[in-house]
């Protein structure tokens, strides 16, 4: 079992949300944030309107996958949130120990569905 966080741009979300449910991956959490990379928060323009400061608006996502789906997650990802500008984002991907539903009692990567 893998946990995968990944922080993209806004305007990417649909279009990755599409690809992962083409891939059969149907449970994310999303998240809005605000954070910096690279670009060290330098302004841009973000739906016609210009951001400034040192925090910019991106989109955190947390899905939890079975070892199968890893691969296709973060293809699915890295596809759709590419544009090939500075900020398209990071996928980290980590070990996940444990998972459990609570309405059932369902344990390990059957738990996660």
């Amino acid at each position: 079992m893998k946990y995968l966080v990944a922080v993209i741009q806004p305007d990417r979300l649909n279009a990755v949300l599409d690809a992962l449910q083409k891939a059969e991956i149907h449970l994310v959490t999303v998240s809005q944030v605000m954070g910096r990379g690279r670009q060290k928060g330098l302004s841009q323009v973000y739906r016609s309107h210009k951001e400034a400061g040192s925090l910019l608006r991106k989109v955190k996502l947390e899905i939890a996958v079975n070892d199968d789906f890893v691969e296709a997650a973060v293809d699915a990802i890295r596809r759709e949130a590419h544009s090939g500008e500075i900020g398209d984002g990071k996928i980290f991907v980590m070990a996940l120990e444990e998972c459990y539903r609570i309405r059932t009692g369902e344990t390990g990567s059957v738990a996660i569905g």
